[in-house]
């Protein structure tokens, strides 16, 4: 799902909410994750997950192409951690439980 798909499920579920506010609304909220993470700040949503910044140092690279060393620069990452609710909903759900079958079946 992309963020005009999650716009438009939330308009349809919210007759009473024009879809211009609706798409102000989750810029506001997506917004407001991305200001918090550029701090450093962790922010959690109860239920959902929790998002965080991991930092990976500096380090020597080797491009690929021609075996050449590179310094790769410091870099901050953004991290995900799904929350307990959010890993049971999946899990209850059934969610890829079928993935392994399909590895099975394309290997034999």
């Amino acid at each position: 799902m992309i963020k005009s798909e999650l716009v438009l499920k939330i308009a349809e579920q919210n007759p009473h909410l024009y879809q211009r506010d609706v798409e102000n609304i989750v810029n506001a909220i997506l917004d407001t994750i991305a200001d918090a993470l550029a701090r450093g700040d962790r922010v959690e949503l109860r239920g959902f997950g929790a998002f965080s910044v991991k930092r990976r140092e500096a380090r020597r690279g080797r491009n690929p192409r021609t075996g050449a060393a590179v310094a790769v620069a410091e870099k901050a990452i953004p991290v995900f951690k799904t929350g307990k609710e959010m890993r049971l909903r999946l899990n209850a759900a059934g969610i890829g439980a079928d993935e392994p079958r399909r590895a099975e079946a394309a290997a034999s």
